[in-house]
């Protein structure tokens, strides 16, 4: 694509956006704006038309999905190898970093990278050491976090008390946590970050080289840096350089993970003679929908001014409907997702449920269920997270590493081997002592025969797989794991399901190099996780960050949901509520509901709720404001349990069937009993057809 035809499809604001390559560049850029668009462009910009090498370009977003997607975006619009570029989330390009240049900080390059899990792992076995209350594990851990992300290490936690909310306990399990991370040379995801930043401290040559390697630095998604990525961009952006950063101090709802909106209130400062420009007109929603959401987030003290418009004029109301409990609401969300759905004008996968919290989620699924309604929940656990592919994973983490304690642990009785706590317990207390990994000290006790003649034997098969496997070069991920699943042992211990999983995973591999397979999946979340087919999506208000929907229900709409309960005693919360109230809003293009009860289950009890105070800076021309506080009389499915039983039904909702005159269509309800049992079906030539069953003569296909 040449310069000229990158900039034609691009409206005054982004193209001015795209030319602007001089010197530090803030871009507010308002939900639905074309941001990533924007980014892509310049990325591609800077290859054509200033002949940037893709080398030279440093492009940061916040996930593996948006970075695939900005990838596949540059390649199509330039038709160019971009193969050595540097585009990829945060977490990602720290760690290609590292893989080259960790060595002065003491960690061997063939590091391990620990995920949420594997940190959560690790920490329980310090607690369990240490006798502390087990159950305790994620606090400890997001606290950790909290303080890694804010460059905080154990010494300095040690050294200032109280400037930090110290607390002695969780002081000593962290300096033993990062002590432990160390033997096995691994890293958690914070450290990622942080030790980039102490290496470019502690090693200025380092840091120059990269300067002058990134010629430009592009940055998505801003509003949602923590203070360790900031001063990363800082140390690499500063003096001047070109460096352009694009996001929505609006959208930032991520401060429980580290976040910091002042950082966009703080770059000019910080980047002095940075030029700020806005991206205001929205593609995505009807006007009606944002004249909603700008009423709600105006109200916040503190924000960039700025007002989305859209070419979509006018659009449906904003509807709003107050109800008597949860079940009631949730029926109320199934049963409207069902209308719209059988006037065939949107298929199920074209809806969102948004919740605040996750136990919300319970009445909404059930009630779907009763409905016959496919759905799924975004953020569920991840394929990556099953225990089948976790443990493989961790045998090829300690086929690199035979320092990864935490990896081994994992597998040393996966498949069962026999191997005792008691025996496990003996070796770790032998690696504390001589500083030394547990696969090195279990390989010396079976060379040197320390153990039973019993223990040995199933000790040494374990410690011979290891060794084998590692003394073997190995051209693809693939590759090791066939190897693994079968000189372990590992398919005979499994059910077929879970074997599908491992042949899934194998095939996921193929072709694929086995440090960059091992690196991407240790750095894979739940958000990049593809979307499902021809289903509605659950998921929290957070989750729905990035995603876009034809209709979108907001449930929960009251005091202590959303705004949460956590968050009415300080304002700065309260803002971030709002925020995360407008980012669900702005999901929306074409119909928005809110819902809201009078009465609902929280924390095992019955609770009255009222109104959210958010619902106050709705104009009341904008919204048709429903409110059904007595259970009104609903037909519906009969629950389980009940004494009445279901038609049954040779189809279901959403199958594809034949009819002899019509063609093919899409069957979208069935209702009635025995002989008059009927079929509703879509069929794109001809619309809806209600049809007696007997006498449709429908093919199943």
């Amino acid at each position: 694509m040449s310069k000229e035809s990158l900039l034609e499809c691009l409206n005054p604001q982004q193209r001015e956006a795209l030319l602007y390559t001089e010197g530090p560049l803030l871009i507010l850029a308002c939900a639905g704006s074309g941001k990533t668009k924007v980014v892509a462009h310049k990325f591609a910009y800077l290859l054509k038309a200033k002949k940037f090498p893709a080398s030279s370009i440093l492009a940061l977003t916040f996930t593996n999905k948006a970075s695939k997607e900005m990838r596949e975006r540059v390649l199509s619009l330039t038709g160019k190898d971009i193969g050595d570029s540097w585009i990829g989330t945060f977490h990602s390009q720290c760690s290609r970093l590292l893989r080259k240049e960790i060595r002065p900080l003491g960690y061997k390059t063939d590091f391990s990278i620990y995920d949420e899990d594997d940190q959560c792992t690790l920490i329980r076995h310090i607690l369990r050491e240490f006798r502390f209350h087990e159950a305790l594990y994620k606090g400890v851990a997001a606290k950790i976090s909290s303080l890694k992300s804010s460059l905080i290490g154990p010494e300095e936690f040690l050294s200032t008390g109280d400037g930090f909310g110290f607390d002695e306990k969780l002081a000593k399990v962290y300096l033993r946590y990062q002590s432990e991370l160390k033997r096995c040379n691994a890293l958690d995801f914070d450290d990622l970050l942080g030790l980039t930043v102490t290496l470019f401290e502690k090693k200025p040559e380092i840091l120059e080289k990269y300067r002058e390697r990134f010629a430009y630095i592009l940055v998505d998604e801003f509003q949602d840096t923590n203070y360790a990525q900031y001063r990363l961009l800082r140390q690499l952006g500063s003096g001047g350089r070109n460096i352009s950063v694009v996001g929505d101090d609006d959208q930032s709802i991520y401060r429980f993970r580290g976040a910091d909106v002042n950082n966009v209130y703080r770059f000019e400062k910080d980047f002095p003679g940075a030029k700020v420009m806005r991206l205001e007109q929205n593609y995505r929603s009807t006007q009606n929908i944002l004249d909603v959401a700008y009423a709600v987030i105006s109200k916040n003290p503190t924000r960039k001014p700025k007002k989305l418009w859209s070419g979509r004029q006018g659009g449906e109301q904003v509807f709003h409907c107050w109800l008597a409990d949860e079940e009631e609401e949730a029926r109320h969300v199934a049963k409207t997702i069902k209308e719209l759905y059988l006037k065939g004008e949107y298929e199920f996968n074209d809806f969102a449920v948004l919740y605040r919290i996750n136990m919300q989620s319970r009445s909404v699924e059930e009630a779907l269920r009763d409905e016959a309604i496919p759905y799924h929940i975004v953020g569920a656990i991840s394929f990556y997270q099953r225990k089948e592919v976790k443990d493989i994973i961790a045998y090829m983490r300690l086929v690199l590493n035979r320092s990864d304690n935490v990896s081994l642990r994992r597998v040393v009785n996966s498949p069962p081997r026999g191997i005792g706590a008691a025996t496990l317990s003996k070796m770790e207390n032998e690696a504390k002592k001589k500083s030394l990994s547990l696969f090195e000290v279990i390989r010396s006790a079976v060379k040197a025969n320390g153990v039973t003649s019993a223990v040995k034997e199933k000790l040494e098969g374990f410690i011979q797989v290891i060794e084998q496997l590692a003394s073997r070069k190995y051209r693809t991920a693939a590759d090791l794991m066939r190897d693994i699943v079968e000189k372990s042992g590992y398919r005979e211990c499994v059910d077929v399901e879970r074997a599908e999983n491992i042949e899934a995973l194998i095939a996921s591999s193929h072709e694929t190099d086995l440090r960059d397979f091992i690196d991407r999946v240790s750095l894979f979340s739940g958000l990049d996780e593809p979307a499902k087919d021809k289903s509605v999506s659950l998921m929290t208000l957070h989750g729905a960050k990035g995603l876009e929907f034809p209709v979108v229900f907001i449930t929960g709409l009251e005091e202590g949901v959303l705004p949460y309960f956590k968050a009415l005693d300080n304002q700065d919360e309260v803002s971030e509520e709002r925020r995360l109230f407008y980012v669900g809003m702005t999901r929306a293009k074409e119909i928005l509901w809110f819902t809201g009860a009078s009465r609902r289950k929280l924390y095992a009890k019955f609770q009255d709720q009222q109104a959210s105070r958010f619902l106050a800076d709705i104009p009341k021309k904008c919204c048709c404001w429903i409110e059904k506080t007595k259970a009104p009389q609903v037909s519906r499915a009969v629950r389980p349990g009940s004494d009445s039983k279901k038609p049954a039904f040779p189809y279901v909702a959403g199958c594809r069937v034949r009819h002899p005159k019509w063609g093919v269509g899409v069957v979208r309800d069935c209702y009635g009993d025995g002989e008059e049992q009927k079929v509703m079906v879509n069929f794109p030539n001809i619309g809806i057809k209600k049809l007696v069953l007997r006498f449709a003569n429908l093919e199943k296909i």
